[in-house]
């Protein structure tokens, strides 16, 4: 998932999602500021660094996030400390559900629809051709990230 999407899937953190955040300073910001447009689940199914989280708030900000700046500050110190990166694990293109493969690999909710649907009617993925059949995904998503797929 790209680090926009990202963020902008934290801006839509439900009520629910927000109880189920770890406490500690920040959670109040980021519930505030991160619950304007996307699901807990989504948000936070990508793991980063502090500098990560910082490029991520730096794009929603380019979008038009509002907030003060230590605001902005607490939560990316809220998400490096309690949705810290972790080393990058490959996905199963046979097993990934769909909120995998749009964190994982950066794909639209369309593409990872595309790529269920492609597995679902004619079995499993075997190799890095086998994306190509996919209706809907540009092959160069695949290409790219050859090094994080698994069959």
């Amino acid at each position: 998932m790209s680090v926009l999407r990202l963020l902008l899937l934290l801006t839509a953190l439900p009520v629910a999602g927000f109880a189920q955040l770890p406490d500690g300073p920040g959670k109040d910001e980021t519930g505030r500021l991160c619950s304007q447009c996307h699901e807990l689940a989504r948000a936070l199914s990508l793991r980063q660094d502090r500098d990560g989280w910082q490029a991520t708030m730096d794009k929603m900000v380019s979008l038009g996030l509002q907030g003060k700046d230590d605001e902005m500050r607490a939560v990316v110190e809220y998400l490096a400390k309690n949705f810290p990166g972790e080393a990058v694990q490959k996905i199963n293109l046979n097993t990934a559900s769909s909120i995998e493969l749009e964190s994982g690999l950066s794909l639209k909710r369309s593409e990872a629809a595309a790529v269920i649907d492609y597995r679902t009617k004619n079995g499993n993925f075997k190799s890095l051709d086998d994306l190509k059949k996919v209706a809907g995904v540009p092959f160069a998503k695949f290409e790219a990230r050859k090094d994080r797929l698994a069959f």
